[in-house]
């Protein structure tokens, strides 16, 4: 377990090494997380009103269609901008110097793909979460592993949109083949950046608890403000990080793994080679 975590943090400082020479590309997430506030605000509202957020109660097939049409729009919002994230990502990766703009230029040629890739994630979604409120806690556990199971043969669809002339069929096939063909701790690294990010997330809960007691046992509500907003703040912060660096992961994973092993700038070869490691 020690070494699994001391592989996760040398993973975390290879994906931070890439963030920090562009540390522009943490905007794209937050353009993301904006984005699906606006989505929120216009189509969640309606569809809660009219009761699409409830299938159990209504029952009725039209219930799931307001679920599924909030999913897609989510969905695709979310890969739009990691799409741009990972383009960009494969830009310094490739020795360039990413913009924000640059990102975006590569994912709107794809925005026919990124959706048609929304709809299959989000059908997969809502289709686990119906089984999910139709089964007991054992299938319910199964159902969770096989969400677990179609993130997993999944994670490289990004990095095969930006590289590859293919629709979005054809990239989950290909990154479902990929993973079939590689053994081992190949997606240490998904898992590792979010065992790195969970410790810094309870760290800061830890600390915000302790100045929200202070600011209690002080009576001050200038203290409790400044703490609940100082914490928001540097969870937004840390979320925008986290996916940023997921990115550049993902980019990083898919060049070596497809580029016959070379070198990538920021990840040393080893811990690549731990990472991804091919059948013999």
């Amino acid at each position: 377990m020690a070494g699994r975590f001391a592989r996760s943090l040398e993973l975390a400082k290879a994906s931070w090494s890439v963030v920090r020479a562009d540390k522009e590309l943490m905007w794209l997430p937050v353009m993301s997380v904006l984005s699906l506030l606006l989505i929120i605000g216009s189509l969640a509202v309606p569809v809660a009103l009219m009761g699409g957020f409830s299938p159990a109660a209504g029952g009725g097939s039209g219930s799931w269609l307001g679920v599924l049409v909030f999913y897609v729009a989510t969905y695709f919002v979310g890969l739009f901008f990691n799409t741009a994230l990972v383009g960009a990502a494969m830009i310094r990766l490739d020795g360039g110097n990413p913009t924000v703009r640059d990102g975006l230029r590569i994912a709107w040629p794809r925005v026919g793909r990124i959706f048609g890739y929304a709809c299959i994630a989000a059908t997969v979604g809502l289709l686990l979460r119906m089984l999910e409120e139709r089964v007991g806690w054992i299938g319910q556990l199964v159902v969770k592993l096989l969400g677990v199971a179609w993130a997993l043969s999944t994670f490289l669809v990004l990095p095969i949109l930006v590289t590859r002339d293919v629709g979005p069929v054809e990239a989950v096939k290909e990154s479902a083949g990929l993973l079939r063909e590689t053994w081992g701790e190949n997606l240490i690294g998904s898992v590792g950046l979010s065992l790195v990010f969970m410790v810094a997330y309870f760290a800061l809960l830890l600390l915000c608890g302790l100045g929200v007691f202070l600011g209690m046992q002080a009576g001050s509500a200038v203290l409790l403000a400044v703490v609940i907003l100082g914490g928001i703040v540097a969870l937004l912060v840390m979320a925008a990080l986290q996916a940023t660096m997921q990115g550049v992961y993902s980019a990083a994973l898919y060049r070596y793994a497809t580029n016959n092993g070379a070198q990538t700038p920021g990840f040393g070869p080893e811990l690549m080679q731990q990472a991804f490691k091919v059948k013999g």
